[in-house]
């Protein structure tokens, strides 16, 4: 089967045809530098996302603090990671880049703030 990706590694955004058997890439064409092959690998084979969603704070200025993991998860543990993420308040004042989570559900990602708050 062929699939139809936009590599979106650097500004050019190539169209990229990659042929994947059993859920493998086996070969990927169309892209015009070095990044887009390993891209479609990865968007194929783990695709990964970086997380943003807000937590609740209480006592504070505002009522929802914005949050972002600082490194990709799998995208299939996307909703499991917002389940998470529901359970947490917050009630002292942070800066943005705080960790509030370290080793976000034991995956090696930290959970961050990307606001101050007081």
């Amino acid at each position: 089967m062929t699939k139809k990706l936009t590599c979106i590694e650097c500004p050019v955004g190539c169209n990229l045809s990659v042929d994947v058997e059993n859920c493998k890439v086996m070969k990927v064409s169309g892209n015009q530098c070095p990044k887009g092959a390993p891209y479609a690998i990865s968007e194929i084979e783990n695709p990964m996302r970086i997380l943003t969603a807000s937590v609740l704070a209480e006592g504070m200025d505002l009522k929802m603090i914005p949050v972002r993991t600082d490194k990709p998860i799998p995208k299939h543990l996307t909703f499991k990671a917002m389940d998470e993420i529901k359970r947490i308040r917050l009630n002292n004042p942070v800066t943005a880049g705080d960790v509030i989570v370290a080793d976000f559900m034991g995956l090696g990602v930290n959970l961050v703030t990307t606001r101050d708050c007081h």
